[in-house]
């Protein structure tokens, strides 16, 4: 089986849930998009499920969009060649239309709630929903302690001299890997690669094997290699590709990967918890560009910061699996009073009015 494009666009920050759902699709190109409305268990992603596997069957590509918070979950599913696309827009991610009838189309759901049965279960429904919220909570609390951690290392290895030489890195790159097209200048869009999860530190590798041939591994152990990763997006958008940068769940401000799909190009951030575990084209030792002495000097501090930033992180990941199982319980809670056979009846009508964009 080919592997499936798939990304985030939300991720769980130290500032709490980043999104970049405005992302979706470019405003000025969006045809069609399906705003799904509806609480806990009312069939968001089972709708999408559906949808997808209709579009696939009929040889039109997806993307999916899965959940920062549940990865085995779907957040949305895009269907690049036709401009479309639905997407679960309650919280975290809450969209609204910006052309409301003419590109965005409510769809609410919880229509196949049966509020009757579901009024029964008042108070175990509350409970859950509190529990939910507080563990996340928590968990946004240790992914801060974690990211402080690892900006103070970083801090300390980053150099005017590294940094010159990651440009170097780059620009010589460029000059081999990116042939200018004459074209106008390309366009960035962000898409998280990884995720901070119930499920721990992930990463959608197998993305990035289904778009890109040629791999660049990075390896980069303290997040030295931002820049050079920018500069790389601009080197290609000047030349007229465009790409899609990643950034870092923990430091979203910052791109860990790259992606240039039409030169089937990729650059890929591998870490000691997230190695990247392809035979990539080529290897760049990021971590060896740092001054050596500064690392030799700061080699126990730097070890203990890592060790304790890991467990800050397993206690955040910790928090989320408790937020999921909270989840997981208003999902038994609400499953039984919700009309499926009414949600696949909508998924289908939605399938055929994004084949009828053909």
């Amino acid at each position: 089986m080919e592997p499936k494009v798939t990304f985030f666009l939300g991720a769980n920050t130290p500032s709490g849930f980043y999104s970049l759902y405005d992302q979706m699709l470019p405003p000025q190109e969006a045809r069609r998009i399906y705003l799904l409305k509806g609480g806990a268990g009312c069939g968001k992603s089972s709708l999408m499920k559906r949808v997808a596997a209709a579009l696939e069957e009929a040889g039109e590509s997806v993307e999916y969009i899965r959940c920062s918070g549940d990865p085995d979950s779907l957040d949305a599913v895009i269907f690049p060649r036709l401009k479309a696309a639905i997407v679960d827009a309650t919280a975290p991610h809450v969209m609204e239309p910006r052309l409301p009838g003419v590109v965005e189309s409510y769809v609410d759901l919880g229509r196949f709630y049966d509020h009757r049965a579901l009024a029964k279960q008042r108070e175990e429904v509350a409970a859950a929903t509190d529990g939910y919220k507080s563990h996340y909570k928590r968990a946004y609390r240790c992914l801060t302690a974690a990211a402080q951690l690892a900006e103070d290392n970083r801090a300390l290895l980053l150099s005017p001299s590294l940094e010159a030489k990651t440009l170097k890195r780059a620009r010589g790159i460029l000059s081999r890997e990116v042939k200018k097209t004459g074209n106008q200048p390309g366009q960035a869009i962000q898409r998280f690669l990884g995720a901070i999860s119930c499920q721990g530190l992930s990463c959608r590798f197998d993305t990035v094997d289904a778009l890109c041939r040629k791999v660049y591994e990075l390896s980069d152990a303290y997040g030295l290699g931002a820049g050079m990763l920018t500069a790389l997006a601009a080197g290609a958008m000047s030349a007229g590709y465009d790409v899609i940068l990643c950034p870092s769940p923990l430091f979203p401000d910052r791109a860990e990967h790259l992606l240039i799909p039409a030169l089937s190009l990729a650059f890929v951030t591998s870490t000691p918890a997230l190695p990247y575990p392809g035979k990539p084209y080529r290897r760049v030792r990021i971590d060896a560009m740092a001054d050596s002495e500064v690392l030799h000097k700061y080699k126990t501090r730097l070890k203990f910061s890592r060790k304790v930033q890991t467990a800050l992180l397993d206690e955040g990941v910790e928090s989320l699996a408790q937020a999921k199982a909270e989840h997981d319980v208003l999902e038994t809670l609400y499953n039984p009073h919700v009309d499926f056979e009414g949600v696949y009846r909508q998924a289908d009508q939605i399938a055929q009015e994004i084949l009828e964009l053909r």
